[in-house]
């Protein structure tokens, strides 16, 4: 269901959203995060994702989203569950003066993806990140961060 830009600005006031998170690992254990275009988290590298609508079962949002971030078809099944995670930012879609709260489930893929043919509606462009350097970036956002305990764990 999708909601007017006041209902939708109404509800980013009052309750927290709930998103899905995509860590996607290519075969050499490199990260593909995207540069976000839009706020929250306006200019800085972050894991695709977004968020589940009303009436929406997480089976579906997993393919809707993933069909819309990266362009393919899988589903759930085919990741790791890394946790719940909250996200907190001070800004929103709807500006500086309105902050937003996520109840974010973060899954793991690992995916072979051609960089130039993923979908640019949420990111100015995409690239792959060695683990070491994208901890060591103030331009990865520190939610993204925060996943790499949990992917580390599936692969000890």
């Amino acid at each position: 269901m999708w909601l007017s830009d006041k209902a939708f600005q109404d509800v980013v006031h009052c309750t927290p959203l709930i998103s899905l998170d995509f860590v996607v690992v290519n075969p050499n254990g490199e990260w593909l995060l995207g540069k976000r275009v839009n706020r929250p988290a306006q200019g800085k590298w972050f894991v695709p994702g977004g968020r589940v609508l009303k009436g929406e079962r997480l089976d579906n949002a997993f393919c809707r989203l993933m069909q819309g971030e990266l362009g393919i078809d899988t589903n759930r099944e085919n990741a790791h569950f890394l946790g719940v995670y909250e996200h907190f930012y001070e800004d929103s879609v709807f500006g500086e003066f309105l902050s937003t709260h996520y109840v974010v489930l973060g899954y793991m893929v690992e995916l072979s993806l051609d960089l130039k043919t993923l979908p640019d509606t949420q990111h100015a462009s995409f690239r792959w990140w060695p683990l070491s350097e994208l901890l060591a970036s103030q331009d990865v956002h520190a939610n993204t961060q925060a996943y790499a305990q949990a992917v580390q764990s599936i692969y000890a």
